[in-house]
């Protein structure tokens, strides 16, 4: 099966800057509290983020299993590249559509979720301050949602993360040399995700190649907000309670009603399917 696009668009390097600009910013990436800010600039991507047909910036990450994740050698597959925390809402309304989604196209496409400032830290998840710590963290995320594909653990700055633009929970459809073919403002679009997956591995380009918007990734993850702030400890209710009032107010409504999120059956946890005879992922 071939699994290369038959068709790239230009292509266009990002490289990520080396500064003192670059340390105040990776300072400032580590918040210990949400603000209204942050969250603004969740809501789209702008255009100095990179885009379809333009190459990630080259990164070398650390799994949690002692292995590797390289721009440089990205196993000769193409890659579904996501980013998570455990302190994430939309992380944890995404995990069951990740889990089907590998079960589908995980014989053809590499999977690997990238662990990164957590979304809402509190006592139990606090910002990270050490590889240590961020790793640890990386490990609870696999443990938490059972993903059986690659975990790594972006560097305590999220230099990788800043330069694909910090949104919480993106993710990144990308060829086997890196350069992008789809991305998701939100990873819990598992419909556009699967559709632009089933065009790479049959050699197609994703058609549109990017997917966002606010109201339905946000309507998705409601009944997600209250497990994963109490998850996250003291101080991440009162920091929604503060920045959005409104979606603290349904998420604790929710949680009185006892509305819980939807979770994963272990039996979708196993792998992903063999592909048909034909190399089709379906």
């Amino acid at each position: 099966m071939r699994t290369r696009p038959t068709q790239m668009l230009p292509v266009r390097q990002f490289e990520v800057p080396d500064s003192a600009a670059e340390l105040v910013d990776g300072h400032r990436y580590r918040f210990d509290h949400l603000t209204l800010p942050m969250v603004m600039k969740d809501m789209r991507f702008v255009s100095t983020d990179p885009a379809p047909g333009e190459r990630v910036p080259a990164f070398d990450l650390p799994t949690i299993d002692d292995g590797r994740l390289r721009s440089s050698d990205l196993g000769g597959r193409p890659v579904l590249l996501i980013f998570g925390s455990s302190t994430c809402p939309v992380t944890d309304n995404a995990a069951p559509g990740l889990h089907e989604l590998h079960r589908r196209f995980g014989d053809c496409v590499r999977f690997v979720i990238v662990n990164v400032r957590e979304a809402h830290p509190g006592k139990a998840f606090p910002q990270p301050k050490t590889m240590d710590v961020k790793t640890a963290h990386a490990t609870k995320l696999r443990d938490i949602y059972g993903f059986v594909f690659d975990v790594a653990v972006d560097d305590i700055d999220g230099t990788l993360h800043r330069a694909m633009s910090p949104k919480p929970n993106s993710a990144y459809v990308l060829a086997p040399d890196g350069t992008i073919l789809f991305r998701a403002q939100w990873a819990n679009d598992t419909q556009a995700l699967a559709a632009a997956l089933e065009a790479v591995v049959r050699s197609q380009m994703p058609r549109p190649s990017e997917s966002g918007g606010v109201l339905k990734p946000t309507l998705r993850m409601l009944r997600n907000i209250a497990p994963v702030l109490d998850r996250a400890g003291a101080g991440a209710w009162g920091d929604m309670w503060l920045v959005a009032p409104p979606l603290a107010m349904m998420a604790a409504a929710l949680k009185v009603l006892h509305i819980r999120p939807l979770r994963t059956p272990a039996s979708a946890k196993t792998g992903p399917a063999r592909a048909s005879a034909s190399g089709s992922c379906m």
